[in-house]
C-alpha cells in the first residue's frame, strides 16, 4: 500500500510517499481502507518534534528519542472496512466507518489497522472528508467545554483562536451546549466565524485578546496566546480558564480556575459529532486536498499557522 512516511524529525519535506506492506488486523482489530484523513497540528508537532514546554522528554520517549518510532502519522480518518480480525463483532467488510487511532497513528496511508473499539459507523449522508475532519477538533472542543469547563446554558464563552480546527468546532459546540459565544479571530475569518453562530466576533489585529475588557464564565484558548496570568483577567468570579495548548505542569497539575489536559478519544463522542453532521447541526470547516501526494503541502499549511479549520486529504478509490 502507499503511505506517507517519515524517518527523521524535521520540516514538512521529511515526509514522503512510499510503499509499505498492508497491516494485518490482529485480535479485536479492523482493517480500514482510508477514504479521507486529517492532517492536524498534532501530526505536525510530532513530525517536527516541536512540543510545548515540559513535554519534550516525555514526547520523545513516546515517539522516539533520536528518530521516529512510528513512521506513518495520522490519527483521524474515515473509510470502509476492508477486513476484520478475530473476536470483532459489529463490523463487516464494506461498512463505512470513522474513528481515531490515538498514538498508534498510521492513518496517512491507503489502509490502517484500528482497534474495533475506536470505530463508529459513519452515517451514509455524511461525507468521508467531513467525518475525518470533525473528529480531532470536535473531540478536543467537547472535552474542554463540556467535561473540563462544565459549560452550562446561558453562560458566556470566549473562544480564542476561533478559526482553527478546535476553534471552529468549539464555537459551534458551545452554542449547542447553550453558551453565548464571543470569538477571537483574524480579520480574514470574521465572516466565517460569524457564520458559525458567534454572537460577537473580535478581530485580534484591532483588539488583542489580552486587551479585551469583558469577562466570561468560560475562556477557551485554542492557540496558546494566553497564559495563566493574562487568561485569568478575562475570567469572571466562578469561571474557568481552559488551555488547549499548555505547559506540562499546567497539564498534569491543573489548579483551581485553570484547567488543561489530554483529550481522551471516546467513540461515543465520535458518534455524537457525526450525528450532528448528519443533522446539519454543525459543519466541518476547512480545506480538502486530493491524494497523498499533497501531504507535504498539508503539513506546510499547518506549520504556517494560518490554516482555517481542518485540512483533509482525500484518497482515491
Amino acid at each position: 500500500m502507499r503511505a506517507a512516511s517519515y524517518e527523521e524529525y524535521g520540516p514538512p519535506e521529511v515526509v514522503h510517499i512510499t510503499e509499505l506492506p498492508a497491516p494485518d488486523p490482529g485480535k479485536g482489530e479492523v482493517l480500514v481502507r482510508v477514504k479521507s484523513t486529517a492532517v492536524t497540528v498534532a501530526d505536525a508537532r510530532i513530525r517536527a518534534a516541536r512540543f510545548p514546554i515540559g513535554f519534550v522528554v516525555p514526547a520523545r520517549l513516546t515517539f522516539g528519542l533520536r528518530r521516529p518510532r512510528r513512521h506513518v502519522l495520522g490519527s483521524s480518518f474515515s473509510g470502509t472496512v476492508e477486513s476484520v480480525g478475530s473476536e470483532v463483532e459489529g463490523f463487516a467488510p464494506g461498512d463505512e466507518v470513522c474513528g481515531m487511532n490515538g498514538i498508534r497513528m498510521g492513518a496517512h496511508a491507503e489502509q490502517v489497522s484500528v482497534p474495533a473499539k475506536n470505530l463508529v459507523r459513519k452515517p451514509s449522508s455524511v461525507l468521508h472528508a467531513d467525518a475525518a475532519g470533525i473528529l480531532f477538533g470536535g473531540t478536543t472542543a467537547l472535552y474542554f467545554l463540556r467535561d473540563l469547563g462544565q459549560l452550562e446554558p446561558g453562560q458566556s464563552v470566549l473562544v480564542n483562536g476561533a478559526s482553527g480546527s478546535v476553534g471552529t468546532a468549539a464555537v459551534q459546540l458551545a452554542l449547542r451546549l447553550g453558551g453565548k459565544v464571543t470569538a477571537v479571530t483574524s480579520s480574514r475569518n470574521l465572516e466565517l466565524v460569524t457564520g458559525l453562530g458567534a454572537e460577537q466576533v473580535i478581530d485580534y489585529s484591532q483588539t488583542p485578546v489580552t486587551g479585551i475588557e469583558d469577562q466570561f464564565d468560560v475562556v477557551l484558548d485554542t492557540v496558546g496566546t494566553l497564559d495563566r496570568k493574562s487568561g485569568l483577567k478575562l475570567v469572571r468570579e466562578g469561571g474557568v480558564l481552559l488551555l488547549v495548548v499548555a505547559t506540562f505542569r499546567e497539564t498534569v497539575r491543573p489548579n483551581g480556575k485553570v484547567k488543561s489536559g489530554t483529550t481522551p478519544e471516546h467513540p461515543d463522542d465520535f458518534l455524537y459529532l457525526v450525528e450532528l453532521l448528519e443533522q446539519g447541526a454543525i459543519r466541518n470547516v476547512g480545506d480538502e486536498l486530493e491524494g497523498l501526494e499533497q501531504i507535504v503541502a498539508a503539513h506546510a499549511k499547518v506549520d504556517s499557522g494560518h490554516k482555517t479549520g481542518n485540512i483533509v486529504i482525500n484518497l482515491p478509490g
